[in-house]
């Protein structure tokens, strides 16, 4: 697939330059396609019947099945959820923690992560972002590191794997920013949080939580999902595997749409989108403070002159889609397998002098 084919999946490219994948990616032509006919066909033939249900099992199937495949696991490690924060709450509460323990993270972290930990009735410790930070909080009390791959500040790379080696201490990651955006093999991880409707660029409220063993985490908001078979009084049998952490049911069309936007991913996307990361960084710097990290993702973080929701303001009313980090005076920049030097243009002509 040549960049012009692939980039001609998004109609919206047409018009905008869409740099704000790191909040949710562009819709393609063949995921809406995929969405548009299971609503159609629920709007014909309705929701109901043994072969419809089947059907969306199977599809459920196919999905967990698709995400495995993407970061190198076994498909029986993957949970389907409807978010990165509903990830994390499944783990954090599942680890059953208390007063005596501690959870080692970092100033860097988003609220869908930061709001589970604050409930988990740990110790929160709270160190820069940075490995040898990480390192040097850990305690013999350490029971959780909760870490992103990418944060979503600047897109600074934690090297996770490396921190889960040195501790020994179970690491959650939170892929919000990495999964979609650069390679992810979870071999090894405990847990790892996925967004769907981000850089994979799938429908609304999909993803899923990587469980490399589930006899470890235990079920604490059973759904439907959870059981193999239940009695009377609500006891049940804990259905095989990562399944059985799943809190909600997606329609067909979600998980129809969201296959739909895997298959769409051209061989070369995680090449492309960190050579346009880079070449973000190059044109930016002359203009901007940039924030660089020596070990970076695809997104692309930095100061300008003025207040930065007005500068994002300013940037939307000329077609360009960016975000504000709140609190950090920080601009992000979403740099995708879609981006092309046309967009970078287009940011660096809006921008005010």
């Amino acid at each position: 697939m040549t960049f012009e084919d692939a980039r001609a999946q998004f109609p919206v490219l047409e018009r905008i330059a869409f740099l704000n994948a790191g909040t949710f990616g562009p819709v393609s032509s063949g995921t809406a396609a995929a969405v548009s006919a299971w609503l159609d066909r629920d709007l014909a033939e309705g929701r109901s019947g043994m072969p419809y249900f089947g059907e969306v099992m199977e599809l459920r199937d196919r999905v967990r099945a698709a995400l495995a495949a993407f970061v190198a696991v076994d498909p029986s490690q993957v949970a389907l959820t409807a978010s990165t924060t509903d990830g994390c709450n499944i783990v954090v509460a599942g680890l059953g923690l208390g007063p005596d323990d501690e959870i080692v993270t970092t100033s860097s972290e988003h609220f869908g992560l930061l709001g589970a930990l604050s409930v988990s009735g740990a110790a929160v410790v709270v160190v820069d972002p940075e490995p040898d930070a990480v390192l040097g909080a850990v305690t013999p009390r350490t029971r959780l590191l909760a870490l992103s791959q990418v944060l979503w500040t600047t897109g600074q790379v934690l090297p996770v794997r490396e921190l889960r080696e040195q501790t020994g201490i179970p690491v959650l990651v939170d892929g919000a920013q990495s999964v979609g955006a650069i390679p992810v093999d979870a071999t090894g991880f405990d847990f790892l949080t996925i967004s769907g409707q981000k850089w994979l660029c799938g429908p609304d409220s999909t993803g899923a939580l990587i469980v490399a063993d589930p006899e470890r985490l235990h079920v604490t908001a059973p759904s439907y999902f959870s059981q193999s078979g239940y009695e009377l009084d609500g006891t049940f049998e804990r259905r095989p595997g990562a399944a059985r952490f799943e809190p909600n049911w997606w329609p067909g069309s979600s998980l129809a749409g969201l296959l739909a936007a895997l298959a769409s991913r051209p061989d070369w996307a995680f090449d492309h989108a960190a050579a346009v990361a880079e070449r973000c960084r190059e044109l930016l710097a002359p203009r901007v403070e940039l924030v660089t990290p020596d070990d970076r993702a695809t997104l692309v973080a930095f100061r300008a002159p003025g207040e930065p929701a007005d500068v994002v303001d300013a940037l939307y009313g000329q077609g360009v889609h960016v975000r504000e980090i709140p609190g950090t005076g920080l601009i992000r920049v979403s740099c995708g397998w879609w981006t092309s030097d046309g967009d970078l243009e287009r940011l660096l002509a809006a921008l005010p002098a």
